[in-house]
């Protein structure tokens, strides 16, 4: 297995980003839409925070009821702002950091997804999902 590919060679370079003023029932539109689990909350190139699918389903009552559930969904999401509701104390690795280096961190964490940030820009996004199929294309 090669040793020190950068992250940028498997970073998603065109991140889908979700800014404070945009609401939860467009995050969630956005989580289905892409089939993510993970957005950056931005401002222009800046990152300030990160929102998962994870955050969305903890306040939510869907699975309680099945009739109404979009409407559930609905108003329980306008109760609550994306800042909210996002991780702000994110986590940023440089393009330049190594597959190897990405990989050993997350092992370590809780979360599954990394914003890759250059000069305080957003410039990708590599989560554990990357990672696995990085390792499966080596085999």
């Amino acid at each position: 297995m090669k040793k020190r590919v950068p992250i940028s060679q498997i970073m998603t370079k065109n991140v889908v980003t979700i800014s404070t003023k945009d609401d939860l029932v467009t995050a969630e539109e956005l989580f289905k839409k892409n089939r993510i689990r993970h957005i950056p909350v931005t401002s222009g190139s800046k990152i300030l925070g990160m929102l998962s699918y994870t955050d969305l389903m903890r306040i939510s009552f869907a699975d309680a009821i099945d009739e109404h559930e979009q409407d559930v969904d609905t108003m329980v999401y306008n109760m609550f702002t994306i800042e909210q509701v996002m991780v702000k104390d994110v986590i940023c690795v440089s393009s330049s950091a190594t597959i190897q280096e990405v990989a050993a961190f997350l092992a370590q964490k809780e979360f599954h997804a990394l914003p890759i940030v250059d000069d305080d820009k957003l410039v990708g996004m590599v989560t554990t999902t990357d990672l696995i199929n990085y390792l499966l294309a080596q085999y």
